[in-house]
């Protein structure tokens, strides 16, 4: 008989106790709509788009990795022949996930519930949301600093009908400022990645762009027949099926990763989906599962005078320690929430990490994490020290989630990846005994059993009892499902 590794036995334990094992992977439903193959299950302008081939170069391993996206091809745009891509199938209620790149001044827009393939989606559908190169030059007077179109004409803005929030103005973290289009946008700028998650029910629409909840409307308040900003009629405004289209406008602009959750009919926006919350492994503790009573286990962490640092804390007087907690407990204010159900980091300037309120010496949690913008990054600190990484492993790193990124003379890098698409929930099972820790992601192992070394003082080992902490990185991003229990 072939004889588990520690590490394996090690979450095997975890996973029965208890009357049923806990699950090592999220199942959220959501279906692919592009294969990257072909149009498959899709109609409308096929002349227009296709499959297109790219290569970028992964940031971590420094080689070019092979991307088949679909794309909108403007120059095989015959006279008259413009047109929108459409899904085959029709749809109610859903959540939609994408990621889409804007060349300079590139326009397109998203069809919801399009019931004509070949009329305008800003009035025939439910609605356009718009895609768009905010901070080009057609769009954008970055000199005068002035926006040329209506606030209802920007990426994320029910077209003509609700306006797009637009104040990103001085709120990003160090470098992350020059990632986003000009004029307040939350886009990236042009050539650069974006992933946007929309959510239609019933009259509803939320547009979550990088991770911001960009546009929250309900089409119900208008009637359709002029009432709107744009004084337009939009007939097909209270659609309540309908296809999902991309509209061609002349533009090459790219999609990937597009995946789709169809949600019943008698689904409410801002409740939790399903799937989301998982009921506590026996022998666990919850620290968070999805209700604002759960913040009450965590605590702020400033890098005011390095109280960051375990070292510097451990040294401090009571009173001390009581005044710094009070600065980081402010920033967690401001900065940390819960979100449709998730605990949500907004990633700006003057926000930092989250630390349990506990300290521990040995034990094990799992939790739930997603990035929710291309390149995010964030990760895990284990008793105080960073860390166990979490990042964008697809389109940036070419290494996975999972690593113990700090260290030297250890293993640093994941054994494999396992990192699910940027917007998709993740799941960590994390063990720490003594200085090893063993990490599997989404029921991958990917640390087996590795000395995690003291980032703070690399002469002496970890230390043996301090807080577990939610890493900032600048990044937005969102945990739910973390269960702790000391060994």
């Amino acid at each position: 008989m072939k004889m588990m590794t520690m590490a394996a036995a090690a979450c095997a334990v975890a996973m029965t106790a208890g009357a049923a094992p806990y699950a090592e992977a999220v199942d959220e439903g959501f279906v692919s709509l592009f294969n990257g193959k072909d149009l498959t299950g899709w109609c409308g302008a096929t002349h227009l788009y296709g499959v297109e081939t790219i290569k970028e170069k992964m940031r971590g391993t420094g080689k070019e990795k092979e991307f088949q996206v679909l794309a909108c091809f403007p120059e095989r745009k015959a006279k008259g022949r413009g047109g929108n891509l459409c899904t085959e199938k029709e749809y109610r209620n859903f959540i939609l996930r994408f990621e889409f790149m804007m060349p300079e001044n590139g326009n397109n827009g998203l069809g919801i519930r399009m019931s004509d393939v070949n009329k305008d989606a800003a009035y025939y559908a439910m609605c356009e949301l718009q895609l768009l190169d905010d901070g080009g030059s057609s769009y954008y007077d970055a000199k005068a600093k002035k926006d040329k179109l209506k606030p209802y004409q920007y990426t994320g803005s029910v077209y003509g009908v609700v306006p797009v929030l637009r104040d990103n103005e001085g709120r990003q973290v160090g470098g992350k400022a020059g990632m986003f289009a000009k004029g307040g946008s939350y886009l990236h700028k042009a050539g650069m990645w974006n992933f946007e998650e929309v959510k239609v029910i019933g009259s509803e629409i939320e547009v979550y762009l990088n991770g911001i909840l960009v546009t929250k409307a309900d089409v119900s308040k208008f009637k359709g027949n002029g009432d709107t900003p744009d004084h337009r009629k939009h007939p097909g405004l209270h659609n309540m099926k309908g296809r999902i289209g991309w509209l061609g406008h002349g533009s090459h602009v790219r999609w990937r990763n597009i995946r789709i959750k169809e949600l019943p009919d008698d689904a409410k926006m801002g409740e939790v989906c399903p799937c989301q919350t998982e009921k506590c492994p026996e022998g666990f503790t919850t620290y968070f599962a999805g209700k604002v009573e759960d913040l009450a286990n965590w605590k702020g962490v400033t890098t005011v005078e390095n109280f960051d640092n375990p070292k510097k804390r451990q040294a401090a007087t009571p009173e001390k320690r009581a005044a710094m907690q009070k600065i980081a407990d402010a920033g967690m204010a401001e900065h940390w929430s819960v979100r449709n159900g998730n605990l949500f980091f907004d990633g700006f300037k003057g926000g930092y990490s989250l630390a349990t309120k506990k300290d521990y010496k040995d034990f094990e949690m799992w939790v739930d994490w997603r990035t929710v913008s291309i390149q995010g990054d964030s990760g895990l600190y284990l008793r105080g020290s960073p860390q166990v990484q979490i990042w964008d492993a697809h389109n940036q790193w070419g290494i996975g989630s999972g690593g113990l990124y700090n260290n030297k003379k250890n293993p640093d890098k994941p054994l494999a990846i396992a990192d699910k698409q940027v917007g998709d929930w993740n799941r960590f099972y994390i063990k720490m005994v003594g200085e090893r820790v063993t990490v599997r992601l989404n029921g991958v192992l990917v640390v087996d059993n590795t000395v995690l070394e003291n980032y703070w003082d690399r002469k002496q080992p970890i230390f043996p009892c301090e807080q577990i902490e939610l890493q900032c990185h600048g990044d937005p991003l969102e945990f739910r499902n973390i269960f702790i229990r000391e060994l």
